[in-house]
């Protein structure tokens, strides 16, 4: 019984993450799932993109958090329109909430959408969103052998940014083996190492996003 109720869930989550994804298409805008666990910069990434993006893009973002509103008021700080969602203890988003929060968004005046997801490896990697894009932030300080400990996140991922790699020589973190275990999982991921404190890389993965967005690469 328990198995049938799953697959109940995925089921109804997958026919709506398709009506989403066949929404942003006819409208014409790029999703960026973005996933990660809790600490390992994303919000802090996800300003600094913006800060880049919205120049030459129309963006806006939905938040995931599992109770408090501080990370979308971070990002409504920048000007960007932000829509809340709260899971109430939850460990990750589905499509049907992403469909409820459209509702506070105009897709015909957008042209990048950003799904920051609840911090968690785990269970964001089973719920598709309808995006075009999964982005996996993982941070020098959560320990290289994080992809082959929760390798579905990583399976899907369109890019992989290493964050925090400007304390790199204060952890036991092997950039070498963590590069070669992502790539084993997922051999067509991009990588990149970020630095939001010191803006390294980051001029790499605008440009990267960027050309995604402009070339309306498909859901990977």
């Amino acid at each position: 019984m328990e198995i049938r109720v799953m697959e109940n869930i995925f089921d109804e989550n997958d026919r709506t993450a398709d009506e989403l994804r066949a929404k942003f298409r006819e409208k014409n805008v790029f999703v960026i799932n973005l996933l990660g666990s809790p600490g390992s910069g994303k919000t802090s990434l996800l300003e600094k993109t913006l800060g880049a993006l919205s120049k030459k893009f129309s963006v806006a973002v939905i938040e995931g958090d599992l109770f408090t509103a501080r990370d979308a008021e971070r990002i409504d700080r920048l000007g960007v329109p932000v829509v809340q969602i709260n899971t109430a203890g939850g460990c990750h988003l589905d499509a049907p909430m992403i469909k409820r929060a459209l509702d506070s968004i105009d897709l015909d005046a957008l042209d990048v959408l950003i799904i920051e997801n609840v911090g968690n490896l785990v269970c964001p990697a089973s719920f598709d969103l309808g995006e075009t894009i999964r982005a996996v932030v993982l941070s020098i300080t959560e320990g290289d052998d994080k992809p082959l400990k929760y390798p579905i996140i990583f399976k899907d991922a369109a890019i992989v940014l290493l964050n925090k790699i400007d304390l790199l020589e204060h952890t036991n973190f092997d950039l070498n083996s963590a590069r070669s275990d992502l790539q084993s999982i997922n051999p067509t991921v991009e990588i990149i190492e970020t630095s939001c404190t010191k803006d390294s890389g980051l001029e790499n993965w605008n440009g990267w996003l960027e050309n995604k967005i402009l070339s309306g690469s498909e859901k990977v």
